[in-house]
Formats: structure tokens, C-alpha cells, sequence
């Protein structure tokens, strides 16, 4: 199977594991998608992740996804595509995307590797946007 954009896949497993409330999603891994997965993980959007050796050469990437224990809504609640293989979109330092006013991030790619609009700010270097998550 060939797949053209391996981030819009990436976020529609995440996705669609959500809407089925499962608690782990395994995603064919490549390097971006190990990068978003740490940014997730570290602004606490997913529980945990591992990154497995397999059948094919890259491994796969299992995700613990994050339940609210009380009321069982998933801590993503919105996962967006905004860069495309066909429509990229960049975006200078000084024109970094806010997203919901700074109450969800804004996955960017730079130079420095991947990272969230607040961090892309921070070393005043602008990317590619990868994705909305709130």
C-alpha cells in the first residue's frame, strides 16, 4: 500500500482510534511521525508511546491514547492537516499560526526538527505547519 501523505494518515489513525475509544493505535513509523508523537507526548495530548522493530524496515509506533477517567473524552479533541504534499504551507517567524489563542499547538516543522508554535517562537525560526491540535 501506497501511502502519499504519511502525516494525514498518521493523524486520521489517531483520529478514528479516538472516535472508537481504543486505548492504543499502532501507526507504521517513519522519523516525522516519531517527532509529532514526542511533541504529543510531551505536551500531554497521549499517555505514552513505544517504537517497535517489525516486519517492515522502519518498526511501528504504538500509542497510549488519554481518556478523561471521569467523563471518557479523549484529551485530543481536534486533529488538523494544514500542509499538504500538495498545497505546502510555510510560515516566517514573525506570522507563527495561534491556535484557539494559544489553548491548543501548532505542530511545526523547522529546521531545528519538529516542534510546537510556542517553542518555534521561543528560538524565533519559522516552517512548515504540519498540523493543528487542540
Amino acid at each position: 500500500m501506497n501511502i502519499t501523505d504519511p502525516v494525514a494518515d498518521y493523524l486520521t489513525r489517531v483520529r478514528n482510534a479516538i472516535l472508537a475509544n481504543k486505548r492504543i493505535v499502532e501507526i507504521p513509523a517513519s522519523n516525522l511521525k516519531k517527532s509529532i508523537t514526542k511533541v504529543l507526548h510531551e505536551k500531554g495530548y497521549i499517555r505514552g508511546y513505544k517504537f517497535e522493530e517489525s516486519g517492515n524496515p522502519q518498526g511501528i509506533i504504538k500509542i497510549a491514547l488519554k481518556y478523561n477517567p471521569a467523563t471518557r473524552e479523549s484529551a485530543i479533541l481536534h486533529l488538523e492537516r494544514v500542509s499538504r504534499p500538495g498545497l505546502r504551507k510555510y510560515v516566517g517567524k514573525d506570522v507563527l499560526p495561534r491556535v484557539i489563542n494559544g489553548l491548543g499547538i501548532a505542530i511545526i516543522s523547522t529546521s531545528k526538527g519538529v516542534m510546537t508554535d510556542k517553542e518555534a517562537r521561543k528560538f524565533n525560526i519559522g516552517g512548515e505547519v504540519l498540523c493543528y491540535i487542540y
